[in-house]
């Protein structure tokens, strides 16, 4: 079988590659341009976050049968094009987790004990012991936001320091936490009572400016604010604020809004450590996620499983082409759940009836989970990930069949399961691109869950969406489409509303929303 590495990996790697009797051809960081041109002489492509391997270069890509994302992320990858042509895309999730979780204590030890300051302080000839008087970690609270690979490795390693450890975190299991003696909290505890916060999750639209000036205003006087996980999930603006008003003590940074920062004010301050996004930096995890890829590449050429596949083999044209809807479906109806169950869930119930019963059903089902975990997991969750994902979080995911479809000749059902409240969803399918929702709990609906909805409850009389839609207006929202669920109940009561939006309002807009007499609660789901 035939290599291209087209990225800079380990040599290690590499000779495995070649000591397993692959052709391995090593070109280093090529361009798309000429990765179009020598693409279709090879079986097998291994890249970093460049090139990127775009339709166009699938198209050329003749041979090829399994592309190798030395990383985690896969934004450089057009994963659903490959899966079509029946080529297998793995990744390499953890190779880098303990070097990011060592680099973050690094981080809170420089922030808390000044250490940067200090050193800069002796280079330039100074000798001020009690201008860096720091803080113990020891006894001192850190709160974990997003208690994943990276956030269990760094409680880990928060525990030798005797600290007390909190996490807010939906996904994971209260076992899993007291394994290694962290406490789950909601996220307000998180910001109040700490006094280190560190972050550990992937950006997403919903994690997004998740600290800003309203947490940053909630948080104890002098605690210390971590991220070497995503650029924006800290606003660094109100970060620079609470900084200069001494709400913050100081900050340790190895992400960043825009990479390189530039004129970043942050960067002014000696209160904030800075490093240029070198979390995954270390030679042992170069080495490592390099190991992870030319492994799963020498499975494939052996005719073993790969361990770490993020797409499915292929299904067979006309089975594709039947669940391709549902499987789409299924994805939304998942991010529909978990805008409504922000706190998590325990438990996942598919039903299938009619036709579908009959067909291949996982595809749609990881789809579900992928929909129900991506705003918290990111590019970490895919269709291969989410089953496992799920039971490390948990959650328990049980399929049932029948050919009973209610009038419809195939019906997906799904009840997600939460630590209060639950959700049930129903849809179904028409054609290629058309499928549709028809139901939310008790409430019949008919959308296509396509673009950006604002979901709410609100109290069933006159008025109410009407200020709502004023609220919009106010705030130039162009609502595109509106859908308005009663329950078979009749007039008064609670109505379910759903609105389509040209443009995703802010939370600010939501807030507004929400506190409008007679609207129950609001919620934002992008699809």
């Amino acid at each position: 079988m035939k290599v291209l590495v087209a990225s800079n990996v380990s040599e290690e790697a590499i000779d495995a590659m070649k000591k397993s009797g692959l052709d391995v051809e090593v070109k280093g960081e090529i361009s798309e341009d000429q990765l179009k041109k020598i693409i279709g002489r090879y079986d097998a492509l291994i890249v970093r976050s460049k090139p990127r391997v775009t339709n166009e270069v699938l198209d050329k890509a003749k041979k090829l049968k399994i592309i190798g994302r030395a990383g985690i992320g896969l934004d450089n990858i057009a994963v659903e094009t490959a899966t079509q042509k029946g080529i297998i895309v793995v990744n390499a999730p953890g190779g880098n987790t303990v070097s990011t979780a060592e680099l973050t204590m690094g981080a809170i030890l420089c922030a808390s004990r000044k250490i940067s300051q200090a050193e800069r302080s002796v280079k330039e000839g100074g000798w001020e012991r009690s201008k860096f008087v720091g803080m113990e970690l020891r006894g001192k609270t850190l709160g974990i936001i997003g208690l994943g690979r990276v956030g269990y490795e760094v409680a880990k390693r928060a525990k030798a320091f005797e600290m007390r450890m909190t996490a807010y975190d939906p996904y994971i299991s209260e076992d899993k936490a007291r394994e290694i003696g962290v406490e789950l909290v909601n996220f307000d505890d998180i910001i109040s009572n700490s006094d280190i916060i560190t972050v550990h999750v992937p950006k997403t639209k919903e994690t997004e400016g998740a600290i800003s000036k309203k947490q940053f205003e909630k948080m104890r006087d002098g605690a210390y604010i971590i991220n070497c996980a995503r650029g924006g999930i800290v606003d660094e603006g109100a970060l620079y604020e609470a900084i200069m008003s001494k709400k913050v003590a100081g900050a340790a940074l190895d992400a960043y809004e825009k990479e390189p920062p530039g004129d970043s004010k942050l960067l002014s301050l000696d209160s904030v450590v800075t490093t240029p996004h070198i979390g995954a930096s270390t030679k042992e995890a170069q080495m490592e996620v390099g190991k992870i890829i030319a492994e799963d590449i020498i499975n494939f050429a052996k005719g073993a499983p790969v361990r770490n596949a993020v797409n499915l083999p292929p299904l067979k044209p006309e089975e594709l082409e039947y669940l391709m809807p549902y499987i789409k479906l299924a994805e939304r109806m998942g991010k529909i759940g978990s805008a409504r169950l922000p706190e998590g869930f325990k438990k996942v119930r598919v039903t299938f009836k009619g036709k579908l019963a009959g067909r291949d059903s996982s595809y749609v089902t990881r789809s579900l989970l992928r929909g129900l975990l991506e705003h918290a997991l990111g590019d970490e969750v895919n269709l291969v990930s989410s089953v496992s994902m799920a039971k490390e979080r948990g959650i328990s995911v049980e399929e049932t069949k029948s050919e009973d479809s209610d009038s419809y000749e195939s019906l997906l059902e799904a009840e997600v399961v939460g630590n209060e409240k639950s959700i049930y969803l129903s849809g179904t399918s028409f054609g290629k691109e058309d499928y549709r929702v028809i139901k939310i709990d008790k409430y019949k609906v008919d959308f296509v869950p396509r673009g950006h909805y604002v979901i709410s409850m609100h109290e069933d009389r006159p008025g109410v969406i009407g200020r709502v839609a004023t609220l919009f207006g106010q705030h130039g929202i162009n609502i595109a489409g509106m859908v308005v669920g009663r329950s078979s109940e009749g007039p008064g009561g609670v109505q379910l509303m759903l609105l389509l939006v040209d443009e995703p309002p802010n939370k600010e807009v939501l807030e507004e929303m929400v506190a409008i007499d007679g609207i129950i609660d609001g919620v934002l789901v992008q699809l």
